[in-house]
């Protein structure tokens, strides 16, 4: 081969390498570009490294890339435009989940921050925080104009006019310094504030919409055109941050949904909800007041005195049915007690204390320490357990002016509580039993419940290996019973793991009522006792337990769930007479001992008013039967019955009426079901 072959093939030999280097170093580098990513499911499929969960999204359907929002990148939320640079699980967020909700009402928070910047003037609006809350959002805002219902609309309508320009919504992370800078030029103190109290190495992003920006951690919807309906619906007064020293700013708040049928629906239940205002009705229906000679302590008024007694009669008799034993403790009782018990470390700041005799007492928030004196005052057998003490007990805890709120929040109220004293092998059984007796109540009440699981807080006392073996208790009970319950994380009570109730009123709100608490720990502080089959000394377990929670509020709950027509056996008045004239009003009397005779709370219309109008305040009363009485049935000892919602019954002889309304009242029967 000639020199200048030689030197043609060696080159085109060494090319040959080079390009097979290349090649093998292309598939190389292709190789570290591709990802893994694990879809729910489970199903894994492989991208490119880069790619965004929204193209991720369109990839698996293009349904899907329509109606995804964002993404959980390994448990971490993320917008729609995150690139995945490496193996992963992703969570595709869409609108009709929990999380997307969240995203799309938080983002209408930033349009309505957007909107005010924009109508107000950007130099005249200073921003505090715009959270999402339940069913909703709201946001502070530091503004010299003071706003009210009326220019809501005006916002409104700039808040449509920002989602119809369709702004894409973008994240910038940056440096403290680069944040600091942005909010300094536009002399916000509120951002600069929440800045600086940020952790040195807390990453800071701000989002983009427009004109518009805001420190905001996210994630948030990929433009403002994704917004589809929303509403503005109140201004309120609120300190920033909460703290009376600051400030105080105007609050705006708003709901959004993904579609209007169901801001609709929200709106109509929001209307409901104002007529069933236990407030309103306690006013109208005489069954409480509230005075401000006593901020947050209710007094109960015959009518409303007559609920609570039924309501602590009812589970007074099914719980002596059960076993229980009735108790009563004092209302105050010495420091001591308290710091004994942990509610001195970990609740002082919601008690009441008075001096006396040179000595500090506390107002009881809680019966327990009361109880556990009560149960070491005798001395215990094994044979006896478990031993189930009960009391409606009055408590006392203090609650700041802002956060009272009728009976759904005082200051002071009955808790109706129950400890149980039981073996350790006795655990499952009684708390199955407790389980039971709340819910044959609740069924009473026509209410619906979930469950939920509450775990260990920060604060808890007592070692992790009980804390261990009382949670495992409470989901062998649960697990067994085959029920859903979900777990809540860290939100026990200090001395134990807890289930809680949380019923389902006719609006479908949620109210966490009933509880069942399992505790290690308050048998050790008070050094509990019980004699064994040896004949030593052993240690009970404390079970605790509620099922109305506190009866005032659970008299809240029940005034709005029944709009303030309580069933027959809960009624006030069970029935009211109406005598046509005056004529009948002898009749009248007399019928009205009969009934009372025969136990059934009855009132007499005697005001010589036109039949109609007392028929209608009956109905506006909302008692239960009304008896019309004239000529016609005094002559046979009959009544016209009218029911509430129902109208005319008929006439029915008084003996029946008697007997009918004893039956249903004794099996607790709902009005209608009769």
């Amino acid at each position: 081969m000639s020199q200048e072959k030689h030197e043609y093939a060696s080159e085109h030999l060494s090319l040959g390498d080079q390009h097979a280097e290349v090649s093998e170093s292309l598939a190389a580098k292709s190789s570290i570009e591709k990802i893994e990513v694990q879809l729910q499911g489970g199903a894994v499929r492989s991208y490119k490294a880069g790619i965004t969960v929204g193209e991720v999204a369109s990839s698996i359907s293009t349904s899907l890339g329509k109606q995804a929002i964002g993404g959980i990148v390994n448990g971490q939320n993320v917008d729609l435009s995150e690139k995945l640079e490496q193996d992963c699980e992703l969570i595709i967020v869409t609108l009709d989940s929990e999380e997307g909700l969240h995203r799309y009402r938080h983002s209408t928070a930033h349009v309505l921050a957007q909107a005010l910047k924009r109508l107000y003037g950007a130099d005249h609006v200073k921003l505090g925080i715009g959270p999402v809350i339940e069913d909703g959002f709201y946001y502070d805002v530091d503004l010299e104009q003071s706003l009210s219902i009326s220019d809501l609309d005006a916002i409104e309508r700039e808040m449509n006019k920002i989602i119809q320009e369709n702004w894409p919504i973008r994240r910038k992370v940056v440096s403290r310094v680069q944040a600091l800078e942005r909010f300094e030029a536009i002399h916000d103190p509120y951002k600069l504030e929440l800045i600086r109290d940020l952790p040195e190495d807390a990453e800071l992003s701000i989002y983009e919409q427009g004109e518009f920006f805001d420190l905001c951690r996210g994630p948030h919807l990929p433009s403002t055109g994704r917004i589809k309906a929303f509403k503005l619906l109140n201004v309120a007064g609120a300190y920033w941050r909460g703290n009376s020293d600051n400030k105080m700013m105007q609050r705006i708040y708003g709901t959004a949904f993904p579609n209007k049928a169901q801001l609709q629906e929200h709106l109509h239940m929001l209307e409901e909800a104002k007529k069933r205002d236990h407030r309103k009705l306690g006013k109208e229906l005489e069954l409480f007041m509230f005075s401000e000679e006593a901020p947050g302590m209710p007094f109960y008024l015959p009518k409303g005195m007559t609920v609570r007694t039924e309501l602590e009669q009812f589970s007074r008799e099914l719980q002596l049915q059960e076993g229980y034993q009735e108790v009563r403790t004092p209302l105050m009782m010495n420091n001591r007690l308290w710091e004994q018990s942990g509610h001195w470390e970990h609740y002082k700041d919601n008690m009441y204390f008075a001096d006396v005799d040179d000595a500090t007492f506390a107002l009881k928030p809680m019966n327990c320490p009361g109880h556990m004196l009560i149960f070491k005052n005798t001395l215990h057998s094994y044979r006896e357990l478990p031993i189930r003490m009960m009391e409606f007990g009055q408590v006392h805890r203090h609650e700041f002016s802002g956060a009272l709120n009728g009976m759904m929040r005082v200051r002071t109220f009955c808790q109706d509580d129950a400890h149980l004293y039981v073996m350790p092998e006795q655990i499952e059984d009684e708390i199955n039993r407790a389980i039971s007796l709340i819910g044959r109540m609740y069924d009473i009440f026509g209410f619906d419940y979930k469950i939920e699981l509450s775990t260990r807080p920060e604060d808890s006392m007592g070692s992790e290996e009980l804390w261990d073996q009382a949670e495992q208790a409470l989901r062998n009970v649960l697990d067994a019973r085959g029920v859903e319950y979900r777990i809540n994380e860290g939100d026990g009570a200090f001395y134990g793991p807890k289930i809680d109730f949380h019923i389902l009123d006719a609006l479908k709100r949620s109210w966490q009522c009933g509880t069942i608490q399992l505790d290690f720990q308050m048998p050790e502080k008070f050094d509990l006792t019980y004699i064994g089959e040896g004949g030593l000394r052993h240690r009970p377990v404390v079970i605790h337990r509620a099922i109305y929670g506190s009866i005032d509020r659970f008299i809240g709950i029940l005034t709005e769930h029944y709009a303030g027509a309580f069933p027959l056996w809960l009624a006030p008045v069970q029935v009211k007479l109406i005598p046509v004239s005056d004529h009948y009003a002898d009749y009248a009397l007399e019928v009205q001992s009969k009934l009372r005779a025969a136990g059934i709370r009855v009132e007499t219309d005697l005001r010589s008013e036109k039949l109609g109008y007392k028929i209608r305040e009956a109905q506006m009363e909302k008692v239960p039967y009304s008896l019309v009485l004239g000529e016609q049935e005094k002559n046979a000892s009959f009544a016209s019955v009218r029911a509430y919602g129902q109208g005319d019954q008929g006439m029915q002889h008084i003996d029946a009426f008697v007997q009918m309304i004893q039956h249903a009242v004794m099996n607790k029967i709902v009005l209608g079901q009769v």
